[in-house]
C-alpha cells in the first residue's frame, strides 16, 4: 500500500526491503518488513549496499508484529525519521523528534491522508476480498483524495 501511494502521489523513492541496517557501533541491527528511501532516494539510486557510515537510514521503515522494544530502541538508534508498527489490526505511527519516537495520528510522509485509520480498513478488508481486489481499490481511494484535495 505504501507502494502504491507514492506512486500515486508521484513522490519518488527506493525501496530496500527487508535490508538489515546495522551499524559497527550498535550490538545489533533491525530488519524492517519494509523500507523505504524517500527524502533521500536520489543518493540510494542504484546502491545494492547499505553503509551506514556514510548512507543515511531509510525514511521510512514499517515493521509487522513487533515484539521487541530492543528493535524500538535500535531504530531510535539509527535516526529512522518514521517508523510504522503494524500489529493487532493497529497501524502505530512513530516520529523521531529529538532523537526519541513520539506516536503521531498523521505520517509526515503522508501528512494529507488518514493513514492511521485506513491502513488497517484496508488490511481487514483483504482478508475477504483478497489481495489483488483490495489493493485495486485502496489505490481507487487514493486517486480520490488526490482529486479532492
Amino acid at each position: 500500500m505504501v507502494k502504491i501511494l507514492l506512486e500515486e502521489l508521484e513522490i519518488d523513492c527506493e525501496t530496500f526491503g527487508s535490508t538489515t541496517f546495522k551499524r559497527e557501533d550498535m550490538a545489533f541491527g533491525v530488519e524492517p518488513d519494509d523500507s523505504f528511501y524517500i527524502q533521500n532516494h536520489a543518493q540510494m539510486i542504484g546502491k545494492e549496499r547499505i553503509d551506514l557510515t556514510v548512507d543515511p537510514p531509510p525514511d521510512l521503515a514499517i515493521e509487522v508484529d513487533v515484539t521487541s522494544k530492543t528493535q524500538f530502541d535500535a531504530y531510535e538508534a539509527l535516526g529512522v525519521p518514521e517508523l510504522w508498527r503494524y500489529e493487532d489490526g493497529n497501524l502505530q505511527i512513530n516520529i523521531l523528534q529529538d532523537g526519541k519516537y513520539i506516536e503521531s495520528d498523521i505520517s509526515s510522509t503522508f501528512p494529507n491522508l488518514p493513514i492511521v485509520e485506513v491502513i488497517p480498513q484496508f488490511v481487514e478488508q483483504s482478508r475477504t476480498l483478497g489481495r489483488s481486489p483490495t489493493l485495486r481499490a485502496f489505490r481507487q481511494w487514493v486517486r480520490k483524495q488526490i482529486t479532492q484535495t
